[in-house]
């Protein structure tokens, strides 16, 4: 095709938002709702860490740093889904689109290597107790904390540089509810072969880490298995049970969304697929970390409950 005939892109129209016009509202407020339950949620689990010295050892640290970055990684994609869903034009620009991308996957990065320091957090607790504050000490959550954050922003900058260098020039419709790899790359005008190598490479970072997790609680289980007292036992299982939920909840769906390589589903299981991805998992940490944490939901109780914190008078 003659470069001179060509049409730069400079947006892209999320055509799927089409099917939800007729009711948009009925979709629209859900979302809104469940978004604003994610944000709430999570600072209050955040906070009640920060606040709470009960809640200062390596576990909650983790878990609210977890927290702190649900808030983000939500409000990357549902805003704009939020937006789509009443507006007419239902665009984003190609920065934009860029951005979306950038931060909604090296969130994602982000999330996947703090559950793998969880995980490791916890085996060193429940297998080696007795060494568990010698190893785990207040520099080294940091370091790796730190370490998480560093690695899940800088991992995937070559990727969208190289993204933003390749020419734009035809279709302009992503078929998806959000700026995504794939959707994307395959609207290029040159080999998008390159798809693959990107499938490749999500993959190899997906596996790792699931494989870390995995075999990291099949040992702490083995462990719990042969402590002799029923009532240490059940306490063991309980510290566990909400990191291997929201580990589940969080691996299961990025699989389904970036495990799949050329295998292509139908339109409506696939949106399905994105929001579990994108939505319903964030849902489910805030509830799974409060709601199933007898020391969590007190300090949430003690903080936001609290006269001298809201100094209401009269109550």
């Amino acid at each position: 095709m003659d470069q001179k005939n060509q049409t730069v892109v400079t947006e892209f129209y999320f055509s799927d938002f089409l099917q939800f016009e007729n009711g948009s509202l009925l979709f629209f407020v859900p979302l809104l709702l469940i978004y604003m339950f994610i944000i709430a949620g999570n600072f209050m689990i955040f906070f009640a860490v920060q606040l709470d010295g009960r809640l200062h050892n390596p576990m909650y640290n983790f878990i609210s740093i977890f927290s702190f970055l649900e808030i983000w990684y939500t409000t990357v994609t549902i805003p704009k889904m939020l937006s789509n869903l009443v507006s007419e034009k239902k665009t984003i620009s190609f920065t934009g689109c860029l951005l979306q991308m950038y931060f909604f996957h090296s969130l994602g990065v982000t999330e996947g290597l703090v559950l793998t320091v969880m995980a490791i957090d916890r085996y060193v607790a429940i297998c080696n107790p007795l060494h568990y504050a010698i190893i785990m000490t207040p520099r080294l959550c940091i370091q790796l904390s730190t370490g998480s954050c560093i690695f899940g922003f800088l991992v995937l900058l070559p990727e969208i540089v190289w993204i933003s260098t390749l020419p734009f020039c035809g279709p302009n419709q992503i078929h998806q509810l959000f700026c995504d790899f794939e959707p994307v790359l395959r609207l290029a005008c040159t080999d998008t072969s390159m798809i693959l190598v990107e499938d490749v490479i999500h993959a190899v970072s997906i596996l790792t880490s699931g494989c870390i997790i995995t075999l990291s609680y099949l040992r702490i289980i083995t462990v719990i298995l042969r402590i002799p007292s029923g009532e240490s036992r059940q306490k063991a299982f309980s510290t566990c049970a909400a990191h291997i939920t929201v580990f589940l909840i969080f691996f299961i769906s990025v699989s389904l969304m970036y495990l799949r390589f050329s295998v292509t589903f139908q339109p409506l299981p696939d949106k399905a697929i994105a929001l579990m991805f994108a939505v319903l998992a964030p849902l489910f940490n805030p509830i799974i970390y409060s709601l199933r944490n007898k020391d969590m939901k007190d300090a949430i109780r003690k903080i936001f409950c609290s006269q001298k914190i809201f100094n209401i008078p009269g109550i």
